[in-house]
């Protein structure tokens, strides 16, 4: 790419969703590649198209191994919650900020890249601190709070409202399927990409192939997982599958995908009643009220955080 058509530190983050201030974050902490001309620090098209490369195989490798940024094996034993720091699980962009500001505060948050059914039972075997979730039930057409009640009997616990998302399908540019309603997944001509199992987009599908009466083995590519929102939007772009279940703020992110809008979800965080009082929870409850935080996302398509830090349960 020519320099005269180098990219800024605000066009980066216009491309990759995030705020000009994560831009400066990834760049002194070496995720993004930059250089200077002059005073000026900016980047080429290859820079971020390397970075969101590099971000999806990264969420492939901490999904499927011991996680590298916690630098412990979820699978091994519970733990002692005073020998393995203070753990928030979630898939994310809104915690790895979190924790970034946790440890600007001191607070040595780890991150855990696992989706929400299996956050809420990490939580529930103690280990972990901070679950999220966003499983949508059926029954009640409720997110979260059935699942907290189901997933942690016998264990009080609060629910944290984060944001708001819309889920909905990626489907390729100009829908060349007419993909509009669940009842699709059904066609013959249809292949999807799937999210794992326990992942908040795979419940919510599952839950609506339920209420149609549609068996999973029946759909084309339902078997086939990926671990992230972004590698199901990359595998629809390159036509390796017809559509797939995610959400909004990743259909932005990559060429060739459109979005269609289905369900507004609530994003939530869920902790242990018990440790409200603690310095740790503390620390994270001041910075999701702060307008600092909120303003990380303010400008970021995809979010609604009208409402962050309000509790929406106790249990």
């Amino acid at each position: 790419m020519d320099k005269q058509n180098a990219l800024s530190a605000q066009d980066a983050a216009d491309m990759l969703k995030v705020s000009k201030s994560t831009v400066y974050n990834m760049i002194r902490s070496g995720e993004i590649s930059s250089y200077m001309v002059g005073r000026k620090v900016r980047f080429t098209e290859d820079d971020i198209k390397n970075y969101i490369s590099r971000s999806a195989a990264a969420q492939t490798k901490r999904y499927s191994r011991p996680d590298a940024a916690t630098g412990f094996d979820l699978s091994a034993g519970s733990g002692e919650r005073e020998n393995r720091g203070f753990v928030i699980c979630g898939q994310d962009l809104m915690l790895d900020v979190l924790s970034n500001y946790m440890r600007a505060h001191g607070v040595p948050a780890l991150r855990a890249y696992i989706g929400s059914y299996d956050s809420l039972t990490l939580l529930y075997k103690n280990k972990i601190d901070v679950a999220s979730s966003h499983l949508w039930d059926s029954e009640t057409d409720q997110y979260n709070i059935p699942y907290v009640k189901r997933l942690l009997p016998g264990i009080r616990a609060v629910v944290i409202h984060l944001t708001c998302r819309m889920q909905g399908f990626y489907v390729r540019k100009g829908n060349p399927k007419s993909i509009r309603a669940w009842e699709d997944f059904g066609r013959d001509d249809i292949v999807m990409i799937n999210r794992e199992h326990g992942a908040g987009s795979r419940v919510l599908l599952d839950e609506n192939l339920k209420l149609l009466g549609i068996s999973g083995s029946g759909v084309k590519g339902y078997t086939a997982e990926k671990p992230s929102h972004l590698a199901l939007a990359s595998a629809v772009s390159s036509g390796k599958a017809d559509v797939a279940v995610g959400i909004e703020k990743i259909a932005r992110q990559v060429d060739n995908i459109d979005f269609i809008p289905m369900k507004k979800e609530r994003y939530d965080l869920v902790v242990k009643k018990e440790l409200m009082p603690s310095p740790e929870i503390r620390t994270m409850m001041d910075i999701i009220k702060s307008p600092a935080f909120n303003r990380e996302f303010s400008d970021i398509g995809g979010y609604d955080t009208s409402d962050m830090g309000k509790i929406a349960a106790e249990i």
